[in-house]
């Protein structure tokens, strides 16, 4: 199959629309069930992308979860904690430490799970059965994998009524050196970005402390990998072989470092064991503990433990969480990395980063202030390497 006819482009009134090979070759993906849409093909080859670099350059089976061609979050299969388990709502699946990538995909619908609803998946190995069921019980448009197992597919092809959109895709599929895309009839050429993060890319480290642990040097590289398919500007806070946040397409930097740190800080938050003990009303359902667990991490909780609302929402009325609380509860947090698409021009991004734990920053560096955004890392202790690369993508 070379040519696929879309239902639409990126809005029901762009028509004619399909996906096919200019050259005249075969599409590397089968479509094994339902109807992918424009948007959802833009999101499964950024999101195999991905993926397929991060398991490349780490070793590690990979998952991410995308919404609108920008992952959500990005992560490896590694075991999740108890509290993890219970905050990504998977502390019922049985089976899960045995999958790395069940842990994977667990950990990246898990990270944002506001944004993630509806998501786009992407695995970079065969889906198995247990991966499949998490995928089974959330919003979700479709997913990408080189493979599925029987039982993943039959579990897969039974979700939105048998209309799941289920792609799989050509693990050995290499694309033309040269890519190409129209803009107002105006056609755009350039070489594909074949840059390989690695960490031979975290060699240059310019701050006085420069001790890089391995584990915290695949958080960066994760973090990289992530930034190189998320919609620029961009930054990315990852922490135990996952991303924990990711600020994109924002004009600024330092909005997108805010952007970032506020998710990374609400992951940290929904582990508390404040959060982790609400005790929800029956029939409270998924998407709504989801909404309810974000308003009562914000200002606004009263909106769901006010007095006159509380019983909608919970069977035991929650106390508060207060701002003091949650910033001393933050406070506690250290060791997380950070990965920035371009380099910082100030060094208020440091600042931002250390309030929100990080300890360990790569950046592509060349800024006329390097000088000062190397002091304000010295001055928190920070491990921070300049890559030299930039990693824009849109």
């Amino acid at each position: 199959m070379n040519e696929f006819s879309l239902k639409y482009g990126c809005n029901p009134n762009q028509k004619p629309a399909r996906i096919f090979m200019a050259d005249g070759g075969d599409l590397p993906v089968h479509i094994l069930n339902g109807r992918p849409g424009y948007i959802n093909f833009l999101d499964a080859l950024n999101s195999w992308q991905l993926v397929k670099e991060i398991k490349e350059n780490t070793g590690l089976v990979a998952a991410t979860s995308f919404k609108h061609v920008s992952p959500t979050s990005a992560a490896v299969g590694k075991k999740l904690s108890d509290a993890l388990k219970k905050s990504c709502f998977v502390d019922d699946i049985e089976g899960l430490d045995d999958s790395p990538l069940a842990c994977a995909y667990a950990r990246a619908r898990g990270t944002d799970r506001m944004s993630s609803f509806g998501d786009w998946i992407a695995l970079s190995d065969e889906c198995d059965a247990t991966t499949a069921k998490i995928i089974a019980r959330e919003v979700s448009d479709g997913i990408i994998a080189p493979a599925y197992s029987k039982e993943a597919l039959e579990i897969l092809g039974a979700k939105r009524k048998g209309a799941y959109n289920i792609v799989q895709i050509d693990k050995d599929y290499v694309p033309a050196e040269i890519e190409r895309k129209q803009v107002f009839g105006v056609t755009f050429e350039q070489g594909r970005n074949n840059f390989k993060i690695d960490g031979e890319l975290l060699k240059n480290i310019v701050t006085e402390n420069k001790e890089l642990p391995e584990d915290k040097a695949i958080d960066l590289i994760i973090s990289l990998i992530t930034l190189k398919y998320t919609q620029s500007n961009s930054v990315c806070f990852a922490t135990d072989g996952q991303a924990i946040g990711v600020g994109a397409g924002q004009q600024s930097r330092i909005h997108c470092t805010r952007l970032a740190a506020q998710k990374a800080d609400l992951w940290h938050l929904r582990q508390h064991e404040k959060v982790l003990g609400l005790k929800f009303a029956e029939g409270v359902g998924r998407p709504e503990k989801n909404n309810i667990i974000d308003i009562y991490l914000s200002d606004d909780a009263d909106d769901v433990i006010g007095e006159d609302v509380w019983r909608q929402n919970f069977a035991v009325r929650p106390e508060p969480f207060t701002r003091e609380e949650k910033t001393a509860y933050l406070k506690t947090i250290k060791g997380v990395s950070l990965g920035s698409d371009a380099f910082f021009p100030f060094s208020d991004n440091i600042e931002r980063a250390f309030k929100s734990g990080v300890g360990y920053v790569a950046e592509p560096g060349g800024s006329v202030r390097d000088d000062l955004v190397i002091e304000a890392a010295n001055k928190h202790g920070m491990v921070m390497c300049f890559t030299g690369m930039r990693l824009f993508h849109h």
